[in-house]
């Protein structure tokens, strides 16, 4: 018994650490990803700035020594100094002041917009994917129709019958983006539902809802994180342009599309006042896409090495 313990012990030892009786540890494909995530230093840089932009959202009162809408015309157009960072707009009002606060306004765009486009996306991508015939024909034609529209012009059109306002702005880019989502779902949903272990649970009498909450959408979520990573920053740049166009946010909200649209005028004479909103929009769509395109190489089996 002693000599078969020691060759025991001895055949354990001579195991590789990742082999557990001759079977491989399984390991996440979400810590997995999360690995190949960190490696890569665009996906982190993008990460950097959007972490950058929520704290400044949070903290802006702890950060802005100056009122949103405090005017002062005696420092109108002021080029940036000491006292106002980024300098002053043709109210007088201090455009770091603005800036920071606007980032709240973006972020609460992006994801409105995504959540509310993800949720109906998601539900008649799913319909249409799983149960097919004339549902999916329905819907399938209602992406197409809306796709064939420019999505700002789509978003333009919606604002115009609504009526202009930040809130309105919001629904309208929400809806713009509903088939995008709607038909990446359908397109998984659609390589999915006849795979094997789908066919095993419906002939094990599961029923569908089941199927759909327990397998199919936990499989799909891949690219729909993706997609929903990379719809925050087109959010964020289409709620710039209907502020911009005056069918989003209203004064005095420091918004930064309509804070670019006020300072069109002043381009030559004060540069600041175009140059700070419309680099803050830049930088935080490149965030959103960094990341975005970081996750998709992380969570595609077929992008990795």
């Amino acid at each position: 018994m002693g000599l078969l313990k020691n060759e025991t012990s001895q055949s354990e030892l001579n195991q590789p650490p990742h082999v557990n009786n001759g079977q491989e540890e399984a390991i996440s494909p979400w810590k997995d990803a999360y690995r190949s995530l960190k490696k890569n230093k665009l996906a982190m840089v993008g990460a950097g700035i959007i972490l950058f932009f929520i704290l400044i959202a949070l903290f802006a009162p702890l950060i802005t020594s100056h009122g949103i809408n405090d005017q002062n015309m005696s420092v109108r157009l002021q080029a940036p100094s000491v006292e106002f960072w980024f300098g002053t707009d043709d109210f007088g009002r201090d455009i770091f002041t603005r800036i920071v606060y606007g980032a709240r306004i973006s972020l609460w765009v992006g994801f409105f917009a995504v959540t509310g486009a993800l949720f109906f996306g998601t539900l008649l991508g799913v319909i249409a994917g799983y149960y097919g015939r004339f549902r999916d024909s329905i819907i399938s034609r209602i992406f197409d129709i809306m796709l064939a529209f420019p999505s700002i012009l789509l978003a333009i059109a919606i604002v115009a019958i609504l009526g202009p306002s930040l809130q309105n702005a919001l629904i309208a880019i929400a809806i713009v983006n509903i088939p995008i989502f709607g038909r990446l779902v359908r397109s998984k949903v659609l390589s999915l539902k006849n795979e094997e272990y789908i066919m095993a649970a419906r002939a094990q009498g599961m029923k569908d809802s089941r199927i759909i909450i327990h397998h199919i959408l936990p499989n799909s979520l891949g690219p729909i994180i993706v997609q929903a990573t990379l719809g925050f920053g087109t959010a964020i740049l289409e709620a710039a342009a209907l502020g911009f166009l005056g069918m989003g946010a209203q004064p005095p909200d420091p918004e930064w599309g309509k804070m670019l649209s006020d300072s069109r005028s002043f381009i030559q004479s004060a540069p600041w006042t175009v140059l700070f909103p419309g680099f803050s929009i830049m930088l935080i769509v490149l965030g959103f896409n960094l990341i975005g395109d970081g996750l998709r190489d992380a969570l595609d089996p077929k992008m990795k090495s």
